[in-house]
Protein backbone atom coordinates (compact mmCIF):
# COMPACT_ATOMS: atom_id res chain seq x y z
CA UNK A 1 0.00 0.00 0.00
CA UNK A 2 1.20 3.61 -0.51
CA UNK A 3 3.57 5.11 2.04
CA UNK A 4 1.09 7.93 2.61
CA UNK A 5 -0.62 5.70 5.21
CA UNK A 6 2.60 5.53 7.24
CA UNK A 7 3.05 9.27 7.01
CA UNK A 8 -0.49 9.85 8.23
CA UNK A 9 -0.02 7.56 11.19
CA UNK A 10 3.23 9.24 12.27
CA UNK A 11 1.58 12.64 12.24
CA UNK A 12 -1.47 11.40 14.10
CA UNK A 13 0.62 9.91 16.90
CA UNK A 14 1.69 13.45 17.75
CA UNK A 15 -1.81 14.88 17.58
CA UNK A 16 -5.30 13.42 17.62
CA UNK A 17 -5.83 9.70 16.86
CA UNK A 18 -7.54 9.02 13.56
CA UNK A 19 -10.70 6.91 14.03
CA UNK A 20 -9.90 5.04 10.83
CA UNK A 21 -6.42 3.97 11.89
CA UNK A 22 -7.47 0.40 12.71
CA UNK A 23 -9.20 -0.01 9.35
CA UNK A 24 -6.11 1.24 7.57
CA UNK A 25 -3.99 -1.20 9.56
CA UNK A 26 -6.18 -4.16 8.70
CA UNK A 27 -6.17 -3.20 5.02
CA UNK A 28 -2.38 -3.09 5.03
CA UNK A 29 -2.17 -6.42 6.86
CA UNK A 30 -4.62 -8.09 4.48
CA UNK A 31 -2.76 -6.74 1.46
CA UNK A 32 0.55 -8.07 2.73
CA UNK A 33 -0.94 -11.49 3.55
CA UNK A 34 -2.90 -11.93 0.33
CA UNK A 35 -0.08 -10.68 -1.90
CA UNK A 36 1.81 -13.92 -1.23
CA UNK A 37 -0.90 -15.74 -3.20
CA UNK A 38 -1.41 -13.03 -5.80
CA UNK A 39 -0.27 -13.41 -9.38
CA UNK A 40 -0.35 -10.61 -11.94
CA UNK A 41 -2.95 -11.23 -14.59
CA UNK A 42 -4.37 -14.19 -12.65
CA UNK A 43 -7.70 -14.84 -10.97
CA UNK A 44 -6.48 -13.70 -7.55
CA UNK A 45 -4.90 -10.24 -7.43
CA UNK A 46 -4.20 -8.39 -4.21
CA UNK A 47 -4.15 -4.56 -4.17
CA UNK A 48 -4.02 -4.24 -7.99
CA UNK A 49 -2.19 -1.15 -9.18
CA UNK A 50 -3.63 1.25 -11.75
CA UNK A 51 -7.01 -0.46 -11.61
CA UNK A 52 -10.32 1.30 -11.16
CA UNK A 53 -13.94 0.37 -11.76
CA UNK A 54 -16.88 2.46 -12.86
CA UNK A 55 -18.61 3.08 -9.52
CA UNK A 56 -15.44 3.38 -7.44
CA UNK A 57 -15.40 6.29 -5.02
CA UNK A 58 -12.39 8.66 -4.82
CA UNK A 59 -11.14 7.39 -1.44
CA UNK A 60 -12.03 3.73 -2.01
CA UNK A 61 -9.17 1.21 -2.04
CA UNK A 62 -9.33 -2.14 -3.86
CA UNK A 63 -8.12 -5.00 -1.67
CA UNK A 64 -8.83 -7.98 -3.92
CA UNK A 65 -9.76 -8.58 -7.56
CA UNK A 66 -11.11 -12.07 -8.17
CA UNK A 67 -12.05 -14.13 -11.22
CA UNK A 68 -13.12 -17.73 -11.64
CA UNK A 69 -10.23 -20.16 -11.27
CA UNK A 70 -8.40 -20.71 -14.60
CA UNK A 71 -9.26 -24.42 -14.45
CA UNK A 72 -12.91 -23.49 -15.10
CA UNK A 73 -11.82 -22.52 -18.63
CA UNK A 74 -10.79 -26.06 -19.56
CA UNK A 75 -14.22 -27.18 -20.92
CA UNK A 76 -14.52 -24.37 -23.45
CA UNK A 77 -10.83 -24.60 -24.37
CA UNK A 78 -11.32 -28.29 -25.18
CA UNK A 79 -14.42 -27.38 -27.19
CA UNK A 80 -12.44 -24.84 -29.23
CA UNK A 81 -9.66 -27.37 -29.86
CA UNK A 82 -12.23 -29.91 -31.03
CA UNK A 83 -13.92 -27.38 -33.32
CA UNK A 84 -10.55 -26.38 -34.79
CA UNK A 85 -9.76 -30.02 -35.58
CA UNK A 86 -13.08 -30.74 -37.31
CA UNK A 87 -12.28 -29.35 -40.81
CA UNK A 88 -9.13 -31.42 -41.42
CA UNK A 89 -10.73 -34.59 -40.06
CA UNK A 90 -14.33 -34.33 -41.29
CA UNK A 91 -14.75 -31.77 -44.06
CA UNK A 92 -12.05 -33.18 -46.31
CA UNK A 93 -13.56 -36.64 -46.10
CA UNK A 94 -17.12 -35.59 -47.00
CA UNK A 95 -16.87 -32.46 -49.13
CA UNK A 96 -13.37 -32.35 -50.65
CA UNK A 97 -14.48 -34.27 -53.74
CA UNK A 98 -17.99 -32.80 -53.91
CA UNK A 99 -17.73 -29.02 -53.73
CA UNK A 100 -15.49 -26.71 -55.74
CA UNK A 101 -12.48 -25.25 -53.97
CA UNK A 102 -14.14 -21.83 -53.77
CA UNK A 103 -17.07 -23.19 -51.75
CA UNK A 104 -14.75 -25.30 -49.61
CA UNK A 105 -12.81 -22.16 -48.74
CA UNK A 106 -16.01 -20.37 -47.71
CA UNK A 107 -17.06 -23.28 -45.49
CA UNK A 108 -13.64 -23.40 -43.87
CA UNK A 109 -13.64 -19.63 -43.31
CA UNK A 110 -17.11 -19.58 -41.74
CA UNK A 111 -16.30 -22.53 -39.51
CA UNK A 112 -13.05 -21.05 -38.20
CA UNK A 113 -14.71 -17.67 -37.64
CA UNK A 114 -17.34 -19.47 -35.57
CA UNK A 115 -14.61 -21.31 -33.65
CA UNK A 116 -12.82 -18.04 -32.96
CA UNK A 117 -16.07 -16.39 -31.83
CA UNK A 118 -16.77 -19.22 -29.35
CA UNK A 119 -13.28 -19.00 -27.87
CA UNK A 120 -13.21 -15.20 -27.79
CA UNK A 121 -16.63 -14.90 -26.16
CA UNK A 122 -15.73 -17.41 -23.45
CA UNK A 123 -12.43 -15.69 -22.74
CA UNK A 124 -14.12 -12.31 -22.42
CA UNK A 125 -16.72 -13.84 -20.10
CA UNK A 126 -13.95 -15.16 -17.83
CA UNK A 127 -11.81 -12.02 -17.95
CA UNK A 128 -14.49 -9.40 -17.41
CA UNK A 129 -16.71 -11.23 -14.92
CA UNK A 130 -14.96 -10.13 -11.74
CA UNK A 131 -15.54 -9.88 -8.02
CA UNK A 132 -14.02 -6.94 -6.17
CA UNK A 133 -13.45 -6.44 -2.45
CA UNK A 134 -12.69 -2.90 -1.35
CA UNK A 135 -12.28 -1.26 2.03
CA UNK A 136 -15.94 -0.18 1.82
CA UNK A 137 -17.93 -2.84 -0.04
CA UNK A 138 -18.02 -5.96 -2.19
CA UNK A 139 -18.87 -5.72 -5.88
CA UNK A 140 -19.75 -8.31 -8.52
CA UNK A 141 -19.47 -7.18 -12.15
CA UNK A 142 -20.97 -9.66 -14.58
CA UNK A 143 -21.31 -9.82 -18.35
CA UNK A 144 -23.87 -12.52 -19.24
CA UNK A 145 -23.19 -11.54 -22.85
CA UNK A 146 -21.19 -8.90 -24.68
CA UNK A 147 -24.09 -6.45 -24.85
CA UNK A 148 -25.35 -6.75 -21.29
CA UNK A 149 -23.71 -5.93 -17.98
CA UNK A 150 -24.91 -6.30 -14.40
CA UNK A 151 -23.40 -4.91 -11.20
CA UNK A 152 -24.33 -6.19 -7.73
CA UNK A 153 -22.81 -4.55 -4.70
CA UNK A 154 -23.18 -4.35 -0.94
CA UNK A 155 -21.59 -2.13 1.67
CA UNK A 156 -19.59 -3.90 4.36
CA UNK A 157 -22.11 -2.67 6.91
CA UNK A 158 -24.88 -4.47 4.97
CA UNK A 159 -23.20 -7.89 5.06
CA UNK A 160 -24.76 -10.33 7.52
CA UNK A 161 -22.94 -13.61 6.89
CA UNK A 162 -20.16 -15.12 4.78
CA UNK A 163 -20.00 -18.81 3.92
CA UNK A 164 -17.62 -20.94 1.86
CA UNK A 165 -18.50 -23.91 -0.34
CA UNK A 166 -15.76 -26.19 -1.70
CA UNK A 167 -17.05 -29.47 -3.09
CA UNK A 168 -15.41 -32.24 -5.07
CA UNK A 169 -11.90 -33.61 -5.44
CA UNK A 170 -10.75 -31.17 -8.14
CA UNK A 171 -11.87 -28.08 -6.23
CA UNK A 172 -10.27 -29.32 -3.02
CA UNK A 173 -7.04 -30.23 -4.80
CA UNK A 174 -6.64 -26.89 -6.53
CA UNK A 175 -8.17 -24.84 -3.69
CA UNK A 176 -11.04 -23.06 -5.36
CA UNK A 177 -14.73 -22.76 -4.55
CA UNK A 178 -17.65 -20.43 -3.92
CA UNK A 179 -18.01 -17.67 -1.36
CA UNK A 180 -21.58 -16.59 -0.54
CA UNK A 181 -21.98 -13.09 0.85
CA UNK A 182 -25.40 -12.81 2.49
CA UNK A 183 -26.73 -9.28 2.79
CA UNK A 184 -29.39 -7.51 4.78
CA UNK A 185 -32.84 -6.43 3.62
CA UNK A 186 -33.72 -6.41 -0.06
CA UNK A 187 -30.12 -6.26 -1.26
CA UNK A 188 -29.30 -9.23 -3.46
CA UNK A 189 -26.85 -11.80 -2.06
CA UNK A 190 -23.50 -11.86 -3.85
CA UNK A 191 -21.81 -15.10 -4.89
CA UNK A 192 -18.11 -15.27 -5.73
CA UNK A 193 -18.23 -18.24 -8.07
CA UNK A 194 -15.33 -20.74 -8.28
CA UNK A 195 -12.68 -18.29 -7.02
CA UNK A 196 -9.18 -19.31 -5.88
CA UNK A 197 -8.43 -19.60 -2.14
CA UNK A 198 -12.06 -19.13 -0.98
CA UNK A 199 -11.23 -19.70 2.71
CA UNK A 200 -8.62 -16.93 2.61
CA UNK A 201 -11.09 -14.59 0.91
CA UNK A 202 -13.75 -15.32 3.54
CA UNK A 203 -11.25 -14.84 6.37
CA UNK A 204 -10.10 -11.52 4.92
CA UNK A 205 -13.69 -10.36 4.59
CA UNK A 206 -14.50 -11.37 8.15
CA UNK A 207 -11.51 -9.47 9.50
CA UNK A 208 -12.47 -6.41 7.49
CA UNK A 209 -16.08 -6.66 8.69
CA UNK A 210 -14.99 -6.96 12.31
CA UNK A 211 -12.87 -3.84 12.13
CA UNK A 212 -15.57 -1.95 10.23
CA UNK A 213 -18.17 -2.83 12.87
CA UNK A 214 -15.85 -1.59 15.62
CA UNK A 215 -15.36 1.68 13.77
CA UNK A 216 -19.12 2.03 13.32
CA UNK A 217 -19.56 1.47 17.04
CA UNK A 218 -17.06 4.21 17.83
CA UNK A 219 -18.92 6.67 15.64
CA UNK A 220 -22.35 5.58 16.95
CA UNK A 221 -21.97 4.87 20.68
Amino acid sequence: MPDIFNAKQNNQNQSTPNPKTSVVDIIKTLSQTLTTKSRAGSAFISSPEKLTFETQEPDEKIILLLRRHPLTNIPWILLVIFMASVPPLIFQIFISNILPLRFQFIIYLVWYLLTFAVGFQNFLSWYFNVDIITDQRVVHIGFPNILYREINQARLTQIEDISVKVGGFIRSLFDYGDVLVQTAGEIQDIVFDAIPHPADVAEALNELLEKTEKEEGMHNP
